[in-house]
């Protein structure tokens, strides 16, 4: 005759002749049928539990069964590139941080493309999948946000610019010189003493240079954070088909009129919108509601011939890589109803540190006060404006644009005299890589428009000081006194 055994963990199975109690100590007891409570060791009633399993494993063979323990759901902690397209306005930059330092998330890398009234954010976190769940579901219900997607579940093509100053004593450039060629880097400043390099590639190529060069001496580091857009499909299931097909009709002989949308702008209201192809630009109407398709190049152009005296001021940044910094940062800036211009944020030369850059239009006396204010914070280290030193600045922008058989020999020549290079293609686009100055995105962007421009994603500006001395007045674009 069976009894049945009560088990701490809330389960009852069927035991022969006893009864199973568990004592606050810790050890477990067997009650018989004679109702006498016999106390057993844990040692014991281990070696019961375990000839019971060993039992049940020689009937389950015996039958040709298998026992499967059942699977252990973890939540593996990831690194996810988030692609946030939003309307641009004042403080969106710090409602978006904010977002992810109130949740304990530490933005590793940040890349801003900003522009009049819209903006699109590349912002890369690591995090587990049901979290940042979450924090795409909060992202949304801000208002202006129009597009919240995480690229890392699609193929993408993804880029990142990198500035570094380097030690670089006479005995040393020889060895400097050929790293730099094996990974296609190139140099933008040299003095006596130093080097500075500019190279551009996806995050691991970012971390191979950085370990490469850093038994020469790193001095100075400044990082954009990483860009990233969607590699195109191929055929008319592709996202931007229709788009292209309305713009060159051999692709597809049937397109319907209203199928190209071409510089609609209408106010951005606060509620989300998404093209049918889960585009970061949409370029289809969605209940009669259509916006620019991408970012004006023409915007944020550096002008110096203000009567006010107001001109872009480049500051640098170095503070700790904890959560919550960034958004400090830029509440200090937005409370004081300053425009960012723009903004990169990446890894520093040190490590447990951030680099930002950013780009804030205001007077000498009210960016000085700001950098007084910024000098306060516990978590920054230094922070600097180096508008008036000579210094080199260089963005990063991808452009997809559409195009056929006959444009795009036209795409890649042009693209050659910009220096160029395509990194992704399809039978109806192709996707560029252009790293320079503001000036030359601008000139690129504008010979592009008449082919049509599918997305653009562009990272903030970053800078170095140049060691060399040399001015770089014509990479500013506005006039400085030459030095004598």
């Amino acid at each position: 005759m069976a009894t049945v055994a009560a088990c701490s963990n809330g389960f009852t199975t069927l035991k022969q002749d006893a009864l199973g109690i568990e004592f606050n100590g810790g050890s477990f007891g067997v009650l018989g049928f004679g109702g006498t409570l016999r106390r057993q060791s844990p040692n014991s009633f281990r070696r019961l539990r375990f000839e019971e399993k060993r039992q049940q494993l020689q009937v389950c063979a015996s039958a040709g069964t298998t026992v499967a323990a059942p699977p252990i759901q973890r939540s593996r902690v990831k690194r996810h590139t988030i692609s946030v397209y939003v309307g641009d306005e004042s403080g969106i930059i710090n409602r978006i941080a904010g977002v992810f330092a109130r949740r304990g998330y530490n933005i590793e890398s940040l890349a801003v493309g900003l522009n009049e009234d819209k903006a699109l954010f590349t912002i890369v976190v690591s995090g587990t999948e049901i979290v940042l769940r979450q924090v795409v579901e909060q992202l949304n219900k801000l208002v202006n946000v129009l597009k919240v997607e995480d690229l890392s579940r699609v193929p993408q093509v993804e880029r990142e610019l990198m500035l570094i100053k380097l030690n670089a004593d006479p005995s040393k450039r020889p060895e400097i010189m050929w790293l730099v060629d094996i990974f296609r880097a190139k140099i933008v400043d040299i003095s006596d003493h130093s080097l500075t390099i500019e190279v551009t590639g996806d995050p691991g190529k970012m971390v191979a240079v950085q370990r490469n060069l850093s038994k020469f001496g790193i001095i100075e580091l400044a990082r954009t954070g990483k860009i990233a857009l969607r590699r195109e499909k191929m055929g008319e299931t592709a996202p931007f088909w229709r788009f292209s097909a309305a713009s060159y009709p051999d692709l597809d002989k049937k397109v319907p009129v209203n199928a190209l949308i071409r510089n609609v702008k209408r106010p951005i209201n606060g509620n989300s919108i998404s093209s049918s192809g889960g585009d970061v630009y949409p370029v289809e109407p969605v209940d009669d509601f259509a916006i620019n398709q991408v970012l004006d190049p023409h915007w944020g152009v550096l002008n110096d011939e203000d009567s006010s005296g107001l001109r872009s001021h480049t500051l640098t940044m170095l503070v700790n890589d904890t959560p919550g910094v960034l958004n400090i940062v830029t509440g200090v800036i937005s409370r004081r109803s300053y425009n960012i211009q723009s903004l990169a944020v990446g890894p520093a030369e040190t490590e447990g540190r951030s680099r930002i850059t950013t780009v804030v239009p205001g007077t000498d006396e009210s960016i000085s006060k700001l950098v007084q204010q910024l000098q306060k914070l516990i978590d920054l280290h230094e922070v600097r404006d180096i508008t008036y030193m000579p210094f080199a600045e260089r963005e990063l922008m991808l452009i997809k644009i559409s195009v056929n058989t006959v444009a795009r020999r036209d795409v890649l020549d042009i693209a050659s005299i910009f220096r160029a290079k395509a990194v992704d293609v399809s039978d109806h686009t192709i996707t560029l890589e252009l790293t320079g100055d503001l000036n030359k995105m601008v000139a690129l962007q504008r010979l592009l428009e008449p082919y049509g421009i599918c997305e653009v994603a562009r990272t903030g500006r970053v800078a170095l000081v140049r060691e060399s001395g040399v001015d770089s007045t014509y990479l500013r674009g506005y006039a400085l006194p030459l030095s004598t």
